[in-house]
């Protein structure tokens, strides 16, 4: 997982989430922070924790979308 690898203009972007199969929209860095937060929450080996982890990475990586789906 790469650290810093989005701008500051790019963690005030609005992005979409699909998790669950519902979409909602975020700024990027709360979004960050929420998925962040919920990978820490769960056991490392669950697929609540690769769910969170898909998402995390996708916008970390600066993509304008992101799912919980592989």
């Amino acid at each position: 997982m790469k650290r810093n690898s989005v701008t500051k203009e790019q963690l005030n972007e609005t992005v979409k989430v699909t998790c669950y199969g519902k979409t909602k929209s975020y700024k990027r860095s709360k979004a960050l922070d929420f998925f962040l937060n919920g990978m820490n929450a769960c056991d490392p080996d669950s697929s609540e924790y690769e769910r969170y982890e898909n998402i995390y990475c996708q916008l970390r990586e600066g993509k304008m979308e992101a799912s919980d789906m592989n």
